[in-house]
């Protein structure tokens, strides 16, 4: 209709409603839309509340437009302060299940019927495909990306649940969203898609399809290759040093060259290659000749249970450190819930003695800003506690070590790409080359997080880029 009446010669003079709210409950968008048909000779005209065009009367619409958007602003807020709160108590507020959930009638209130999510065994196998695709591979070429989870996906010809093909912004959603390890996420986001502060997320038990290491260690390893930290090209390249390499003299990157037609492959500093010999002397290293000297290197010297002890030493010490900080931070939390507690129910015995008077909004206020403590201090505590308890079932021991210092020696050799990069990226992050020496760096934390994330060797999607529509 507003296209209709905007566009020239417009169709109708007139548009009637019953009452201005029925045409917009918002002050700026009724004014809005009022004058873009006005320029185009189309007036607005209410049945039940004459008005005609001189300023006390545009006025006087403006006014009642003010009137009519506050009791549509309240009743939003009591909507969903109500919604809130049910999905406190655990229930599903409506919508769209995720895909691997069905909505299921949980118990009856009255005339409301409440319902539930429960795990829907027709596609929960196809989010834990997903997840071990991201995680594992498929035995064959290694931890997949995005794009080949959804290749193999629509390769395989399994199908979403409305039948069609997987695109990569469904794929990356699954591999991002919290429900599947049975914590869904309600009042996220504004109805602009930003996102909401902490304090008004509601977190909904769910039953979980993955567990919370599996869908730890995608999120930290997806952070790290988001597009932001590291360059796409250096992770969906073929070369196992790409974006690691450095030129000792100029601490410029070494990039690939080639040589009789693509025959031979060198690692040759970029600035001497940019720049002219001016900018630096360096030198190139034939990079099949390099790449086995690191591997090997990494191999005899790193990939050993005791020595992989002795460099985690450290950083085990500092870790044990920060889960004592964590529990006093839990113990703080819980006393704060506990005297908030405590105050409640002085204001309630007081309230029973008729000391405080019902009525009085400053003591509704003190009972809601107490309710809002408490509550938030209880929620930090459990995930302050489920965090706790998720880095204590990750002890780093012998058989661990072990078992990690096998897999990788094992799999960091594999040619063509695939695990090696990956492998190498977990243990190394620069690499410096000089006339005499290579020198190998990498970060102790980096190395005892892919040790702990599940098997020591996951992988993560490739980019989800945000720029990509939602798909239905």
């Amino acid at each position: 209709m507003i296209e209709a009446g905007t566009s020239k010669p417009a169709p109708f003079d007139v548009v009637i409603v019953h009452s201005f709210n029925r045409f917009f409950r918002d002050h700026f968008e009724l004014e809005f839309y009022v004058r873009k048909l006005a320029r185009n000779g189309v007036r607005l005209v209410s049945i039940t509340q004459e008005m005609g065009d001189d300023p006390m009367h545009v006025m006087m619409r403006q006014i009642m437009a003010l009137f009519d958007e506050y009791p549509s602003k309240e009743n939003a807020k009591h909507v969903l302060r109500a919604q809130k709160e049910n999905a406190r108590q655990g229930f599903w507020n409506g919508a769209r299940p995720p895909i691997g959930y069905r909505v299921v009638e949980a118990e009856q209130r009255g005339a409301k019927v409440k319902k539930k999510l429960e795990i829907d065994p027709l596609h929960a196998d196809t989010v834990r495909l997903i997840y071990r695709l991201a995680v594992e591979g498929d035995g064959t070429t290694g931890q997949m990306g995005v794009k080949n989870i959804v290749s193999c996906l629509n390769t395989r010809r399994i199908f979403t649940r409305d039948g069609g093909c997987w695109g990569i912004g469904q794929v990356h959603r699954i591999l991002t969203r919290r429900t599947y390890m049975g914590e869904h996420e309600f009042n996220k986001r504004s109805k602009t898609k930003e996102l909401k502060p902490v304090s008004e997320i509601v977190v909904v038990p769910v039953p979980p399809i993955i567990s919370r290491e599996t869908f730890d260690a995608v999120q930290v390893l997806l952070k790290a290759r988001h597009p932001k930290v590291t360059p796409s090209a250096v992770i969906s390249g073929p070369t196992m040093l790409t974006g690691l390499i450095r030129c000792a003299k100029c601490g410029g990157a070494m990039t690939i060259r080639t040589g009789k037609g693509g025959r031979y492959r060198y690692y040759a500093c970029s600035m001497k290659a940019r720049q002219v010999p001016t900018a630096c002397t360096g030198m190139a290293v034939p990079m099949e000749k390099l790449d086995d000297l690191v591997a090997s290197h990494l191999d005899e010297r790193l990939l050993q249970p005791e020595r992989l002890e002795t460099i985690l030493a450290t950083v085990l010490d500092r870790r044990q450190e920060r889960s004592e900080r964590q529990r006093e931070h839990i113990a703080e939390l819980n006393r704060r819930a506990a005297e908030s507690e405590a105050r409640l129910r002085r204001l309630y015995d007081a309230m029973e003695a008729g000391v405080a008077d019902l009525d009085d909004p400053v003591l509704k206020d003190r009972i809601a800003g107490l309710k809002v403590i408490r509550d938030q201090a209880k929620a930090d505590a459990e995930r302050a506690q489920a965090l706790l308890q998720n880095a204590g079932s990750k002890a780093v021991t012998p058989e661990m070590l072990s078992k990690f210092a096998k897999a990788a020696r094992q799999r960091i050799r594999l040619e063509g790409g695939g695990y090696r990069r990956d492998h190498l990226r977990a243990l190394a992050q620069r690499v410096e080359v000089a006339e005499v020496e290579v020198r190998i760096m990498g970060s102790k934390s980096r190395l005892l997080q892919t040790l702990v994330s599940g098997d020591g060797v996951n992988a993560v999607p490739s980019f989800g880029p945000k720029w990509r529509k939602r798909c239905p």
